[in-house]
């Protein structure tokens, strides 16, 4: 019960935002809080689009594991978010295929949108993230950090 307790807080979405309020990244220095409460929200705010992460331990992973910002081209990860979300969204309309607990929002990611390199940075690490620590593999690759 207590797997499923962390599997129903995963939520990941993009929204397109119709108010012109600026939108703040939520950042946590202490460890403690970091634990309690990690949700990520990156925002692009010249386009109103931003994403929201709630997962727990995922902002420490992001923070220990996953490569800089700047290690990956944003074509890199535009191409693989996409394929990503293909892959996510297949699942997410199969739920007695994939576990629907897993995989419970569709995401709204369209490729000739711009959402800028720090959006598809960490949605990108998210499905990395995910798959590792999840043990499952999207769109045919091998999640490695």
């Amino acid at each position: 019960m207590k797997a499923c307790t962390y599997f129903l807080l995963i939520c990941i979405f993009i929204i397109a935002c119709n108010t012109s309020k600026g939108i703040h990244s939520n950042t946590k220095t202490d460890s403690i809080n970091e634990q309690i409460n990690d949700t990520v929200v990156i925002a692009n705010d010249d386009l109103e689009y931003k994403i929201i992460i709630i997962d727990p331990g995922f902002n420490s992973w992001l923070a220990s594991y996953a490569r800089p910002e700047g290690f990956y081209s944003q074509q890199f990860l535009e191409n693989r978010n996409y394929q990503y979300v293909l892959e996510w969204n297949n699942r997410v309309m199969q739920p007695m295929r994939f576990n629907p607990n897993l995989y419970e929002m569709r995401i709204d990611y369209q490729p000739n949108i711009d959402y800028g390199y720090e959006v598809n940075y960490k949605l990108y690490n998210y499905f990395i993230y995910f798959q590792l620590t999840y043990k499952q593999q999207l769109a045919g690759f091998v999640p490695r950090i």
